[in-house]
């Protein structure tokens, strides 16, 4: 018996069917769509992600401290057959030599004969090989006790003696000690106790890590004519460098801001990083020469200046572009990347052979072409997609075509370099001192650090031994170069300061 056959729906049966599966078919399109919408939301997100993780000193401005033990490989800028790394060919080195007139001679004669055993006691001389040792002498301190004699005149008055400048109380260091006191602790980064037990091993001197700081102090003191003279130098140059950089003082995060040229250095400290540190540093509001800096906008508002930003900071920011791009693709980066750094080869030829008057112009237009074209393809390309790494990859094209002579500013101005490498050697040293001795308790001390690290930077500058010039510093004597037309240096220094740092306790 064959089973019933079931009825047939009717058409509204049908219709309702169908509109049931219209209705379903729509719904699953709508969860397909946000499915997808929240997929690219995620892939973005995830790129985002992979890209910060990416980061490292060799593409953005993280610096170098902060790639740990999964520091990339480096990778320069030097092409094959460059300049090696390293002292260029002839330039002075520091080999030690003989010299022509040592201190102290010693005499080394050989008792008996190599062959015959024979005394050679009143033997001719055949010959002599010198060999000359550097060492230092055993070093002592040495107490100077200067007695202040008084006399008593027949009028009845007692009269005692002067005296020397500087020495002002029963017990104190020395201006050598307190010399090298800041040499260790600002120079070389020690922290107060480190120093204190320097000097306590070198040379025997008890000294509190509290004295330390005094030396400090008024070492840094004694240098407010020192610091408005290098304001006065930096505003008026033509080029100067500036660059800032976090630094932690008193457990926040404060800045540390420098303004130098090939002469002069500034370095000062400040809660903010912005216009507001810029203004009380006193260089930028005044400056109307070629401000050399990287992209940060602040630098931008002080219009007296010409401006001109650093390709090194943009050669990394390329260099992130090209890390984030997919495997085997063509990269916009790359073309402008390999573009800037064959016009910096260009550029250095041209100054090699005798200025920018030899730069070959029908080459540099190429790569200016190349540079452009990329960033424009850079700008459109990544306009049109989403994601906060996208908008970071098209506010770098955009800033690069809207820059676009303040970047190539270099191949104009021969004063102009590519990079603002001087005024990252000049924060470096503020970035090492946190390395090896971790951040600073106050900010009068961070100020004062700044202080003497301005003017032992300027002294390198000018050729000057580093010592003499902490020497003359303790003596309340600060050293400072001639003003151009006088020749009393005397009348360059600064008032005496009678203080002494007095011993330790």
């Amino acid at each position: 018996m064959s089973a019933p056959t079931p009825p047939k729906p009717s058409y509204d049966e049908l219709a309702a069917l169908v509109v049931r599966l219209d209705a379903a078919l729509e719904s699953t399109r709508r969860e397909l769509a946000d499915t997808r919408a929240a997929l690219d939301k995620a892939n973005a997100r995830i790129a985002d992600l992979e890209a910060r993780l990416g980061l490292n000193s060799g593409n953005s401005s993280k610096p170098p401290s902060s790639d740990g033990l999964a520091k990339p490989s480096p990778k320069s800028l030097r092409k094959s057959g460059q300049r090696r790394p390293g002292r260029p060919k002839g330039t002075p080195g520091a080999t030690l030599m003989q010299v022509d007139r040592p201190d102290r001679r010693e005499r080394h004669e050989p008792e008996r004969c190599r062959g015959c055993g024979h005394d050679l006691a009143g033997a001719p001389e055949a010959g002599m090989e010198k060999r000359q040792v550097f060492d230092i002498p055993p070093v002592t301190v040495e107490v100077i006790e200067h007695q202040l004699i008084e006399r008593l005149c027949a009028c009845g008055v007692v009269t005692r003696g002067s005296a020397p400048q500087g020495v002002t109380a029963p017990v104190q260091y020395g201006s050598r000690i307190t010399a090298i006191i800041v040499y260790l602790y600002i120079g070389q980064f020690l922290s107060k106790d480190r120093t204190a037990k320097a000097l306590e091993d070198l040379f025997g001197v008890p000294i509190s890590g509290a004295s330390v700081l005094t030396a400090a102090k008024r070492a840094a003191g004694r240098l407010d004519g020192f610091l408005a003279r290098a304001c006065e130098e930096i505003a008026a140059a033509p080029i100067a460098h500036f660059d800032e950089t976090g630094f932690r003082v008193d457990g926040r995060l404060h800045w540390v801001h420098s303004a130098s040229t090939g002469k002069w250095s500034l370095i000062t400290v400040h809660r903010k990083r912005g216009t507001e540190a810029m203004d009380a540093a006193g260089v930028l509001p005044g400056f109307a020469g070629v401000a050399i800096h990287d992209a940060w906008a602040p630098y931008d508002t002080y219009t007296s200046a010409t401006h001109a930003l650093c390709n090194s900071h943009l050669l990394r920011e390329l260099q992130q572009v090209i890390d984030t791009a997919p495997g085997g693709q063509w990269c916009w980066a790359e073309q402008a990347a390999v573009a800037l750094c064959e016009m910096k080869t260009l550029v250095e030829a041209a100054l090699k052979a005798g200025g920018l008057k030899h730069l070959d112009q029908v080459a540099l237009a190429e790569q200016v072409r190349l540079w452009r074209s990329a960033a424009l393809v850079g700008k459109n390309d990544t306009a049109a997609r989403s994601g906060m790494l996208m908008k970071k990859h098209n506010a770098l094209a955009t800033r690069m075509l809207a820059r676009h002579d303040d970047y190539l500013r270099f191949t104009r101005d021969e004063r102009v370099p590519f990079d603002n490498n001087a005024a990252e050697r000049e924060i470096r040293m503020i970035k090492l001192r946190q390395k090896v001795s971790g951040c600073l308790r106050t900010l009068a001390g961070a100020e004062q650090f700044c202080a003497i690290r301005s003017y032992l930077a300027t002294v390198r500058k000018h050729g000057v031994d580093f010592f003499h010039a902490l020497v003359e510093l303790a003596e309340g004597r600060p050293w400072l170069p001639a003003i151009p037309g006088l020749t009393l240096l005397d009348g360059l220094r600064a008032p005496a300061d009678n203080s002494a740092l007095p011993a330790a306790t």
